[in-house]
């Protein structure tokens, strides 16, 4: 009893904490500041996705690595500096995560529409969800009024993100420790509907373990060989990697995860009827995925006084 009294007394707690955050952010937040900034990202990430289908996944493996390191407040995108080390050259970012660019464009935009009005968070969550709305995926109503970090954690981004070889245990817990429940885990997982990945994280799947089909297995081993080739692309999804569908859900259930941790979610474990039910239900898929990212993307911003709204999302004030 005193158990549960505890547990429930933490779940309430947190509870207000969301609500709280929740109540600082709006979906109108900018709409007398900065009356185009959706429109102007939308363009932008439109233009984008158009000359590489690929960037709508990058934009949101940025947006997903930036919340699960200090919240969703910008952090990744600060370059480092001869006194500042930041989350860029972190294990799961280096040689991986890209779409700066686009990121930059689109700031540049705003700022000459709205000067120092819009956070480099915000800009983040915005290009994410069009970027996965262009691509087939669902929309959803973005919470708005984040501010950005003066700083960020190169050791955070070491540590509190899950990798491609994580158990179904690990998963459930490291998004546990973010406030998002084992659904919302394997939901969120589904952004592997889109991207490619390199060859040195999915390498040992294909090589080494055995829930893996075997005509999957042979046709990444094309480009993916045991040894050289590490940086060698292939897609998250095989059926249609530059589509939000349902079909990552579809591969799962045919053993065609790419990564470990894609398989873990349906290996005879607590995921798999859920994984199931995405894989005939893409409906489903898409409305819990678009209140997932919702979630998601209210992890502990910066709101009110705290932080600061960046020039360039690169640098510091």
């Amino acid at each position: 009893m005193a158990t549960f009294s505890l547990k429930f007394g933490t779940f309430v707690l947190f509870s207000l904490l969301i609500l709280s955050v929740n109540a600082q952010l709006s979906i109108n937040f900018y709409q007398k500041t900065c009356p185009n900034l959706q429109t102007i990202v939308r363009s932008v990430m439109s233009q984008a996705i158009t000359k590489e289908a690929r960037m709508g996944a990058s934009i949101l493996r940025l947006f997903f690595h930036d919340c699960f390191v200090n919240g969703c407040d910008g952090g990744i995108l600060l370059d480092d500096t001869p006194t500042f080390t930041g989350e860029k050259g972190a294990g799961p970012n280096v040689n991986s995560a890209r779409g700066f660019e686009v990121i930059d464009a689109i700031k540049t935009q705003v700022e000459a529409s709205c000067k120092a009005t819009v956070s480099c968070a915000d800009i983040l969550a915005l290009a994410t969800r069009d970027g996965v709305n262009l691509l087939g995926g669902p929309t959803w109503n973005v919470p708005l009024g984040k501010r950005d970090a003066r700083t960020s954690s190169l050791s955070g981004a070491n540590s509190n993100l899950p990798g491609p070889g994580s158990s179904l245990s690990t998963l459930i817990s490291m998004f546990s420790a973010k406030g998002l429940n084992a659904r919302e885990m394997t939901v969120l997982s589904g952004a592997h509907t889109i991207g490619q990945a390199q060859c040195l994280f999915f390498r040992d799947r294909i090589f080494n373990e055995k829930n893996v089909n075997t005509s999957f297995a042979t046709l990444r081993k094309q480009t993916c060989p045991q040894t050289g080739g590490d940086s060698n692309l292939a897609p998250l999804d095989v059926q249609s990697p530059t589509t939000f569908d349902n079909a990552y859900y579809v591969d799962l259930v045919n053993k065609k995860g790419l990564f470990h941790s894609d398989q873990e979610l349906f290996n005879g474990g607590s995921q798999d009827q859920l994984v199931h039910q995405y894989s005939t239900n893409s409906a489903l898929f898409a409305s819990d995925f678009a209140k997932a990212m919702v979630k998601l993307g209210s992890i502990t911003p910066l709101t009110g006084k705290n932080g600061e709204i960046r020039l360039n999302c690169r640098k510091i004030n």
